[in-house]
């Protein structure tokens, strides 16, 4: 007889992510149609809850909430019949629809927010207080690595609504760092069109639709690609995107055919010069005129 025995199954990352998928499906009760004891499924009462006081664009909590726009007219159909939602066009532009809580929807929302605490403590109650502490402090990085992977990287116009709103934000906040403040006419912005294929790109980082990063490329043909006004939202930090939107432009660079990767930065950006450092880039002398810069950094790349 063949003794010999299969050797024990090692979990794979995926395994992994599938069993907590499992457990904590079942553990808050979301294979139930009647979550938390309510008449209705999970989605119905999650989407309940996204509806704020002041009621919500349509088209934006869908995208907050990743939904299909068809499953998501159902869901709110089913609400609207029972009385919770009122779905209708904005008056100042009957294009977008709007949907807020009625009276009832109201209750509904307080009765679900009662519910959902409760369900919060079960979840805790057992276990002791350094268990309780552990417990949270791990739903934290699980819920921060979840939603970096959320976030969506799109090339778009630099004069694109989401670029402009990056754009004006990230000149604010250095405004308010910079020592001299900041200036855009006295800097060397890049032209439009040095931004755009084929002369570059221009990238936007987007956070359930919101535009929360920004970063630009030039793609010169006789001289080291260079990145541009890069930001991150500070609601957005701690998500990796600024690696993220680094390697992104990096990965394009190479693609040009460029040898060497090239930025200038101010010397209040302390964080972002730490990120540079850890990237791989290296400090050289100026290569540019620009007068708010106090460091140029450059990367080979292979």
């Amino acid at each position: 007889m063949d003794e010999r025995q299969d050797a024990p199954h090692t979990p794979t990352q995926r395994d992994l992510v599938r069993h907590f998928n499992r457990t904590v499906t079942e553990r808050v009760g979301a294979l139930h149609d009647h979550y938390l004891g309510l008449d209705r499924p999970l989605a119905e009462a999650r989407l309940l809850w996204e509806i704020t006081e002041e009621g919500r664009d349509v088209r934006r909590l869908r995208e907050q909430l990743g939904l299909d726009s068809g499953y998501l007219s159902r869901l709110l159909r089913a609400l609207e019949r029972d009385g919770l939602v009122e779905v209708a066009p904005l008056p100042r532009d009957r294009r977008v629809r709007t949907v807020r809580l009625t009276p009832a929807g109201r209750t509904q929302r307080a009765l679900l927010d009662s519910r959902s605490d409760a369900l919060a403590d079960s979840l805790l109650a057992p276990l002791g207080a350094e268990q309780r502490a552990r417990l949270v402090a791990a739903m934290a990085e699980v819920d921060r690595l979840l939603t970096a992977g959320t976030v969506r990287l799109d090339s778009v116009a630099p004069d694109h609504p989401d670029a402009a709103h990056c754009l004006r934000a990230y000149f604010t906040e250095i405004g308010d760092a910079f020592e001299t403040g900041f200036d855009p006419a006295r800097s060397l912005l890049p032209d439009a069109g040095e931004l755009q294929p084929p002369k570059g790109l221009f990238l936007v980082a987007r956070l359930q639709g919101e535009p929360v990063g920004c970063a630009g490329l030039k793609l010169p043909p006789d001289a080291p690609a260079e990145i541009k006004r890069m930001w991150v939202a500070p609601q957005a930090r701690r998500l990796g995107l600024g690696r993220r939107l680094l390697a992104a432009l990096e990965a394009e660079a190479v693609r040009h055919g460029s040898t060497a990767l090239r930025l200038d930065t101010n010397r209040a950006l302390q964080a972002a010069i730490r990120l540079y450092h850890a990237c791989g880039f290296r400090e050289v002398p100026a290569f540019n005129d620009e007068p708010y810069a106090h460091h140029w950094f450059e990367k080979p790349l292979t």
